[in-house]
């Protein structure tokens, strides 16, 4: 094995602590929010005051049933209404059963996506199973969408299981694995689940009970906006995702599911306060935070990136009352006027969020842009009053602030990133990235599959993977499989691997056998030349 470039220290303490905590959550979440998509569309149309609902005049109804499947007399009428189920009672007497998508979607599907999800991170597939089937019981006992037990009882169930595999590792008989290995996973799943339908299950609708009755406290003392206190300081700490994905979201679907919409998908993905901070910054700051700031605000609100304006409001942290101000100000909006979320926003952009809140009307509609109107406007003139108040001295200092803001900014995320890469390339000219190897990397067996390794295995990653197949192709390889993944995937199939320095040591854990190329720009690496010219130089050995 040979690397390029020794780990960067991993910082610890309690905030990396929740950063992994919040890591793990979303990883739970966001592999599967092209279903919650699915099922905010579908709530969208189907429900009774939805676009294809009952109580629409688009309503989209079959008459006549009865008389269509042979029956005769009057006919009956079944809609797509999104109740869990419609019975009507044909003409001959047939009994017609409705059932409709969005009860089982939102009560089944997407808790066991995730549950499915999480065990899958623990123990592979072999924990997604039980954790599927553990989390099953957990439904079934409490007869509500249950998405905080999936998160507890999915990774749960496939740590037990992963515990008893090891019990008796290595001292199966030859030719009894298979049998062995699939009555332990049923029947540690069956137990789970009735575990999970007796005790877990009331327990975690006790909890649920708890969290929604705080939330409907905060509602009726007008004192939900106290919570972008919380939020916005630790969105810029990358915090956050614990907060957003262990309890806004699940709370906010099970909103969702009675109302339609709910206010909690708003709090953290409002992309109102991240632009009026960044044009704030366009029109009074100095320097290369002016610079950049337009290009990061396009990225903000139309990408969803909400990260990249972090190392704006760390240059400045009394911006970060800014944020907390327009955050609350759009809650207030949205709370008073009764705006929300069909589904949740992600990633944060107002494309997502417009999807998202279209559902439930335009009136809706209108009222979610007013509050990303309104708190996009108080976090830019707050932001323009601190900043006007510290020009004169910003413009005397000679350090870059806005760069050592921009390492910071990863330091906080534990990681490096597209978002964080395009700002830093945005703000100087390309310099030499600082590598412990020469480009005299050599490796014996051929390469044929190079892997670009970050920790969700999306974004940055997918973009790297792009810009070196892009290099390839230009230089004739056209043989070589370039992809991305995460570095809780890599199996060790991959000849060579591509990763930000701070993550080299976990993927040299995963993968020994691999070559590894550290980078500090996923997007603009001179490494990447050095990786084409080893393949070329392998190649003209070969030939």
């Amino acid at each position: 094995m040979t690397t390029t470039s020794p780990a960067a220290t991993r910082p610890g303490g309690l905030r990396v602590g929740v950063q992994r905590f919040g890591t793990f959550l979303s990883g739970m979440i966001m592999p599967n929010i092209a279903a919650f998509i699915a099922w905010g569309f579908i709530t969208m149309l189907f429900i009774p005051k939805g676009f294809f609902g009952a109580e629409s005049p688009f309503g989209w109804h079959w008459a006549g049933v009865s008389e269509i499947l042979g029956g005769g007399g009057d006919s009956v009428i079944i809609g797509w209404q999104g109740a869990m189920t419609a019975v009507a009672e044909g003409a001959d007497g047939n009994i017609l059963a409705y059932v409709g998508l969005v009860g089982p979607m939102v009560t089944y599907l997407l808790p066991l996506l995730i549950a499915n999800t999480a065990g899958r991170m623990v123990y592979g597939e072999r924990g997604g199973v039980v954790a599927s089937i553990a989390t099953v019981g957990v439904i079934v006992g409490t007869n509500i969408p249950m998405f905080l037990g999936a998160m507890i009882m999915g990774p749960l169930a496939a740590w037990v299981m992963k515990q008893v595999d090891r019990l008796w590792d290595g001292k199966i008989k030859p030719g009894f694995e298979m049998l062995v290995n699939n009555f332990s996973a049923g029947i540690l799943g069956m137990l789970l689940a009735i575990f999970g339908f007796f005790a877990f299950g009331p327990v975690m609708l006790g909890i649920s009970a708890a969290l929604g009755t705080a939330v409907d406290w905060l509602v009726s003392l007008q004192l939900l906006p106290l919570v972008s206190i919380i939020v916005e300081p630790a969105k810029v700490l990358f915090l956050n995702n614990a907060i957003n994905h262990g309890v806004f979201t699940p709370l906010g679907i099970e909103q969702a599911t009675e109302t339609g919409k709910s206010i909690l998908f708003l709090i953290e993905a409002n992309p109102g306060p991240g632009l009026g901070l960044l044009l704030a910054f366009t029109f009074f700051g100095v320097g290369a935070a002016k610079a950049s700031a337009p290009g990061a605000a396009i990225i903000q609100f139309f990408g969803g990136i909400h990260e990249i304006y972090f190392p704006y409001a760390l240059s400045k942290p009394t911006t970060i009352l800014a944020l907390i101000a327009g955050g609350a100000a759009g809650v207030t909006t949205n709370m008073v006027l009764g705006g929300g979320l069909a589904f949740p926003a992600a990633p944060g952009s107002i494309i997502a969020v417009t999807a998202a809140a279209i559902g439930p009307g335009v009136g809706n509609l209108l009222v979610v842009y007013l509050s990303v109107i309104v708190a996009a406007t108080v976090t830019f003139l707050i932001t323009g009053v601190i900043l006007r108040a510290s020009r004169k001295r910003d413009l005397e200092a000679e350090s870059d602030t806005f760069g050592a803001a921009i390492a910071q900014t990863e330091a906080n995320k534990g990681k490096s990133s597209a978002a964080m890469d395009a700002l830093r390339t945005s703000t100087a000219s390309a310099a030499p990235e600082a590598t412990a190897a020469t480009s005299a990397t050599v490796i014996s067996a051929p390469i044929e599959r190079i892997v670009f390794a970050c920790d969700a295995g999306m974004g940055s990653s997918a973009m790297g993977a792009s810009v070196l197949r892009n290099k390839l192709k230009k230089a004739g390889i056209e043989d070589i499989t370039v992809t991305n993944q995460a570095i809780a995937n890599l199996d060790g199939t991959a000849d060579v691997v591509i990763t930000q320095q701070q993550l080299t040591e976990r993927a040299e854990a995963k993968s020994p056998n691999s070559v590894h190329v550290s980078v500090d720009n996923f997007m603009n690496s001179p490494r990447y030349e050095e990786v084409v010219e080893m393949v070329r130089e392998q190649r003209k050995e070969t030939e």
